[in-house]
């Protein structure tokens, strides 16, 4: 009963999207690796380079700032082709952004691993902005939001295996010297420490861009369907008018701003708030960040079930009343990450990526709802809100930088900050719902 149930997600008038939707969903996969092998760079690049936190956020920024750049170029390129031939384009600035990370290694500079970030993750921007409103069309518009959750389930899977490469493959084997240790070193013993060390980082990055550009000839060569391929037309300006004049829509892109923030805030500095905590029990530096990136990974996994589990209750709940509910759920346990000190926070800082799991799919589901053709750009404009990546954790680094705040630690004071975006999420949650119920726009 439940196979069949969920096989009429992929299949609608005679038509089945079951090759295509493993595909698009193996993308899925594939940035979520990338997005979560380098939330833990900023650490290891601040200890490689001797950098501050908030030096070492410029990953974020670059990265996210990939996403910000080429929304909205990746949305008229994908109306004026195909959503295939955007997906194509993502893929292959992805692999070059990652092989890019040799000829960053062969400089030993920071800044050049600052542009294969973000040529990557323009890629991942064109991937994204084709691939979620791509799966929204692989059948009817009612099951619409709980196929993009099914298929956004994947994505955490593709997380997991970046985490255990990220703490497997580079910080474990990353030199063990600590930062302050760094620093009192010669400059011919730094430069063959960090020589080695950014040999040690890039070796994860070239082997995925190896894996891309082997996807990349697979959907090549694969035939997919080309629902919503129809118009070719531009009409930017029109066309944003219209969607922005959507409540639902524009209030989403503000919800999806403070979600995404949310969310690399949490898993970023999980490993500084983790850090903190195990060294106050005895722990030495490196030690303190490997165990804080298993709880990291405990983190993800707990994300991908939950969002197993949420696509199954869609089918019994509102979209946005399961919204408003997590978001509750996810600003209570952020206020257990700020007030303990010990290891319960670090429990609670778990706890919030279960409620975090069905947050990003959901908003777009409710956003994108009935846009028809338009959710080429309308996709644009939610990806272009990743932004909150980029432009929020350099503001929690530059308060973790600060060391101590009216007498508490310095880094749990800084989530603050994605407890504000979880009180936005629950907003936009409770708002969908009411709109919902009374049958309006």
């Amino acid at each position: 009963m439940e196979t069949k149930k969920s096989a009429s997600l992929l299949h609608h008038n005679g038509v089945s999207y079951v090759l295509p939707f493993i595909l698009i969903t193996s993308c899925f996969a594939l940035w979520g690796f990338a997005n979560d092998i380098t939330n833990p760079m900023v650490k290891a690049f601040s200890k490689i380079f001797r950098m501050s936190v908030t030096e070492g956020a410029l990953v974020q920024v670059a990265f996210y700032g990939g996403y910000f750049a080429m929304a909205f170029p990746a949305a008229i390129f994908m109306r004026k082709f195909s959503y295939k031939a955007s997906i194509l384009l993502g893929l292959g600035l992805y692999a070059l952004g990652a092989l890019m990370f040799f000829p960053a290694k062969l400089t030993g500079e920071y800044y050049p691993f600052l542009l294969a970030y973000f040529i990557l993750t323009c890629g991942l921007s064109f991937l994204e902005t084709s691939s979620n409103p791509y799966i929204l069309s692989m059948g009817s518009e009612e099951t619409a939001t709980r196929r993009l959750s099914l298929a956004q389930a994947f994505n955490p899977i593709g997380s997991l295996l970046g985490m255990y490469v990220a703490m497997n493959f580079i910080q474990n084997k990353l030199h063990p010297m600590d930062t302050e240790a760094r620093a009192a070193l010669s400059e011919a013993e730094y430069v063959a420490i960090r020589d080695a060390d950014l040999a040690t980082l890039i070796a994860p990055y070239l082997v995925i861009g190896l894996v891309i550009l082997a996807m990349f000839f697979i959907v090549r060569f694969a035939k997919m369907p080309k629902n919503g391929d129809q118009s070719h037309e531009i009409n930017f300006i029109p066309t944003m008018k219209r969607i922005f004049s959507l409540p639902r829509y524009r209030e989403g892109v503000i919800a999806q701003f403070f979600y995404v923030g949310a969310q690399i805030m949490c898993w970023t500095f999980i490993i500084q708030y983790g850090t903190r905590v195990f060294m106050a029990e005895g722990m030495t530096e490196q030690a303190a960040e490997v165990e804080s990136q298993l709880y990291n990974i405990v983190a993800m996994a707990l994300f991908c079930v939950s969002r197993f589990i949420c696509t199954f209750l869609l089918k019994y709940f509102n979209p946005g009343q399961l919204l408003k509910i997590l978001a509750i759920a996810a600003a209570v346990f952020t206020l257990g990450v700020i007030f303990f000190q010990d290891r319960m926070g670090m429990y609670c800082l778990v706890a919030v990526s279960g409620c975090m799991s069905l947050m990003f799919p959901t908003i777009y589901g409710i956003a994108l709802k009935g846009l028809g053709d338009d959710a080429k750009f309308g996709s644009a404009g939610l990806i272009m809100a990743i932004l909150g990546g980029s432009v929020l954790p350099p503001v929690q680094a530059a308060i973790i930088d600060m060391g101590t705040v009216m007498g508490m630690p310095a880094v749990n004071v800084s989530f603050v900050l994605p407890l504000i975006c979880y009180i936005m999420v629950m907003i936009y949650g409770q708002r969908s719902y009411r709109r919902s119920r009374l049958g309006i726009e």
